[in-house]
């Protein structure tokens, strides 16, 4: 049985003849299909200008993980069934540093979807500057609905299993979809008393043992900081804009408070149910009320409208439709498809900037780049929470806690650099930038260095 590769659209013979060889030896991968597509139709250009990369194979090896490490996860649940899930960790990359990515558990994690998030990992750690590698992982179990004994029995059978392959020198994961402070803290405890030591082989950690202040808010802070540069290439700000956002986790809400505290509306936020619609804007008051309802009641986002009259509820949709400035989508990847494209430029949308993994469509990418609008891809614009947890990592490793403020700072001046790296190879000849493009080469040049540097390995 064969794929079908007409879904790459390219104009690019080689981009085609090379997406053709990565899908025979990846079948039916197609979420990493896809992240290797758009970094292609970037750098193959690029390298037929720059003839070393071609000759050390560096793109064939790049796309080609350096290990992925498969196993079962065995858990009794509270009634005393024995459950079964299956884990992965993809160490996709190690030139610049140890592996470093988080762990994901969600029903919908497969082999295809920790590929493409390992690869994007690879190029977003290379963007920051600090010294990281990039990997992935997790497992289909779902965290919902299960009971606290539930999720610690589950995370730390993961962990008899992972610790063989985790350090702060070879890979250090963190949290991501379906991991927060309770599985981080599981899993880190269970490490702990299987290894008999402490060290800083986790992000995510909580204060008392570890973490770093302004984790949390990071990815989302960081989509905010890099969005506010793009909109200052083009002479505006936050100030009075309507911002729609997805998502309704850490991401999502630290977003909103950014924003917010910048100056904008927000009028959006969602989940798996649906979203909800505020023209009031969701302001401090009504942002504490989600965060407690999402992480402490663990709750829905329908029950938002039960409190806030004005507000609606639209049940198996997504925010796309409502008017608005500017767009972050915050919740997961494949999220805005190139109909909803059109319906955001149609709606005059002036910046789109991903919080989240590849949540838009590569038609949908190719739809805002076409009509000129500012668009900053999740490998730039999301990792702001990969760079906080590299600042946790150096806090370990120095045995220092730094204040929030410092670290704030530090991620604001990295996000900074991530754009000013993205300008460098990423502007046009009219001065517009380019962020996919500019991402691509910027987060692809580092690592390829690196390899060349190494020779053979």
């Amino acid at each position: 049985m064969t794929q079908d590769t007409s879904v790459f659209a390219t104009d690019d013979k080689e981009v085609a003849s090379f997406m053709q060889g990565l899908v025979r030896r990846n079948p039916f991968e197609p979420e990493f299909h896809q992240a290797v597509f758009e970094v292609a139709s970037s750098i193959v250009p690029f390298i037929r200008d720059h003839p070393q990369y071609r000759d050390a194979g560096i793109l064939d090896r790049m796309t080609e993980p350096d290990r992925i490490i498969i196993f079962r996860v065995v858990w009794d649940d509270d009634q005393g069934n024995v459950r079964t899930n299956r884990a992965w960790r993809v160490q996709f990359n190690n030139s610049l540093g140890p592996y470093k990515g988080g762990m994901r558990f969600h029903p919908s994690v497969t082999q295809s979807v920790l590929k493409f998030l390992g690869f994007e990992q690879v190029l977003k750690n290379s963007l920051t500057g600090l010294p990281m590698g990039g990997g992935k992982g997790g497992s289909n179990f779902n965290p919902k609905g299960k009971s606290d004994r539930e999720v610690m029995r589950f995370c730390q059978s993961l962990m008899v299993e992972l610790h063989r392959h985790i350090g702060e020198d070879v890979d250090v994961p963190a949290g991501d979809i379906g991991v927060g402070a309770r599985e981080i803290s599981y899993m880190f405890g269970h490490y702990k008393r299987l290894e008999n030591r402490f060290a800083g082989i986790m992000t995510g950690k909580g204060l008392q043992f570890g973490g770093s202040l302004v984790r949390t808010e990071a990815t989302g802070y960081g989509c905010v900081y890099f969005c506010q540069h793009m909109l200052e290439q083009i002479d505006t700000s936050f100030k009075g804009k309507s911002v729609a956002v997805s998502g309704s986790g850490n991401v999502a809400t630290y977003a909103v408070q950014k924003a917010t505290e910048l100056g904008g509306k927000v009028v959006t936020l969602s989940d798996s149910g649906g979203f909800i619609h505020d023209p009031d804007g969701i302001d401090e008051e009504k942002l504490a009320y989600i965060i407690d309802l999402k992480t402490v009641q663990r709750g829905r986002i329908s029950e938002y409208v039960d409190k806030y009259s004005k507000a609606s509820f639209h049940a198996d949709q997504r925010p796309w439709g409502v008017p608005c400035d500017i767009a972050l989508p915050c919740a997961t990847q494949n999220e805005i498809n190139v109909a909803e494209a059109n319906t955001l430029l149609k709606n005059n949308v002036i910046a789109v900037c991903e919080g989240a993994n590849m949540p838009t469509e590569a038609d949908a990418v190719h739809a805002f780049l076409n009509a000129g609008v500012p668009f900053g891809p999740g490998k730039a614009a999301n990792a702001g929470g990969v760079a906080v947890s590299g600042l946790e990592q150096s806090q370990n490793a120095l045995r220092l806690s730094w204040s929030r403020e410092e670290v704030d700072g530090r991620l604001k001046t990295i996000m900074t650099d991530i754009h000013g790296r993205c300008a460098e190879y990423g502007t046009r000849a009219d001065g517009s930038i380019d962020y996919v493009a500019g991402a691509n080469i910027a987060g692809f040049v580092k690592v390829a260095d690196a390899m060349v540097a190494y020779g053979l390995v």
